[in-house]
């Protein structure tokens, strides 16, 4: 599976995320000084998360208020039920990295 760059490291402020040009999209979050990786989509209300709140490893869909917990995709409040699914993150050289399926790819790897 191929890890594809995200972001550099020090563009993500503390609660904010990125979205990684991916099908079904990524998003990258930053919270208490680490990088995780979900599924971008929230499994209640289809709407992207990374317009979200983040906070303490947790982030709010700005749309229906349903809790993820970043390290491990579990839904903590309802409407949602179903959680994220995570996706495995590295940071290299000052850049943030996401493993994701190479299904996932919007552009072929070489």
């Amino acid at each position: 599976m191929p890890w594809i760059r995200a972001c550099a490291g020090g563009e993500l402020e503390e609660g904010d995320a990125v979205v990684v040009p991916s099908q079904p999209p990524v998003a990258v979050f930053h919270s208490d000084g680490e990088f995780y990786a979900t599924a971008d989509t929230c499994t209640h209300g289809k709407f992207s998360l990374a317009d979200g709140f983040v906070e303490e490893a947790v982030v709010e869909c700005a749309l229906h208020s349903a809790k993820f917990c970043l390290r491990t995709g579990k839904a903590l409040t309802l409407p949602a039920t179903e959680p994220l699914r995570t996706f495995p993150v590295r940071v290299e050289d000052g850049a943030v990295y996401v493993e994701i399926d190479d299904a996932m790819m919007k552009e072929p790897v070489s």
